[in-house]
């Protein structure tokens, strides 16, 4: 196995959240006038395989309870919900944000490492996989094939909800995967890594966004691979879990200022 070297992730952090709030800024508050109008379509469609990444390496090499860790980006997700249903799109308020699709793709693929481990030989487990502790003691509970048969419903059913839909749900399972095989021959990582780069390719409509996801899935891997030295300017643990409510409260705090400024201006012009 690889030695885990998780100095990258200071470097994807910010990449991510500059990437993500420029994205939202020009989408929601400056609109398709503005100069940066290219922005969401392009390098904006980065920021959630950055995310996914990210929440993947965690759950797959650090996270001593990858449940936990699910716990943390559902409380994120929670206290960013209000102001993310507020912005101005159809279909916001009918939508959970994405730290619902990070946090429900976890849980599924930490269910499923543990399956595999109940129905697979001690020596198809490679060196991680063989730990007793990887399996959760709630995947006893069901019989693997009925609860890969239920969650795929649930996959189905979710995936209607929740930002960047069913491919979305996906992605963090198959990242998992690619850094399951990361000690494997080259042709074998080449093959576990195929799944996440199809569902990159599916999270956006359009070939530019779709391919500038699969070049988020590749920088991410770059990244974990080239030994990069510590941020200089690491983000506090705080303001990191704070960042996406937070820039969703500033969003529709400017929204609504807007709004304000525009009945005003009306009423102004309705004078004259």
């Amino acid at each position: 196995m690889p030695s885990i070297d998780s100095r990258w992730v200071g470097w994807a952090q910010w990449l991510a959240l500059l990437t993500m709030s420029l994205d939202h800024l020009v989408r929601h508050l400056l609109g398709p006038e503005s100069v940066l109008a290219w922005w969401p379509e392009s390098l904006g469609r980065l920021a959630f395989p950055l995310f996914a990444a990210m929440v993947a390496w965690h759950g797959y090499h650090t996270s001593r309870d990858p449940l936990r860790y699910v716990r943390r980006i559902l409380l994120i997700g929670g206290l960013a919900q209000l102001p993310y249903a507020l912005m101005p799109r159809p279909e916001a308020p009918y939508v959970l944000n994405v730290c619902f699709t990070l946090a429900a793709g976890l849980a599924w693929a930490h269910w499923a490492r543990g399956t595999f481990i109940r129905v697979t030989p001690p020596w198809a487990h490679g060196e991680r996989g063989a730990l007793a502790h990887d399996t959760p003691s709630w995947a006893h509970w069901v019989s693997p094939w009925m609860g890969l048969l239920l969650s795929l419903g649930l996959w189905w059913a979710l995936g209607f909800w929740v930002e960047f839909g069913h491919a979305g749900l996906a992605l963090v399972p198959t990242l998992m995967l690619a850094l399951s095989r990361q000690a494997a021959p080259p042709e074998q990582r080449w093959m576990a890594s195929l799944p996440a780069l199809v569902v990159a390719a599916l999270l956006n409509p359009g070939h530019q966004a779709s391919a500038f996801a699969l070049a988020g899935v590749a920088l991410a891997w770059a990244m974990a691979g080239a030994g990069l030295p510590r941020v200089p300017w690491p983000l506090p643990r705080w303001l990191w879990r704070a960042w996406y409510p937070g820039h969703f409260a500033l969003l529709a705090l400017g929204l609504a200022v807007l709004g304000e400024l525009s009945i005003a201006w009306l009423a102004v012009q309705g004078q004259r």
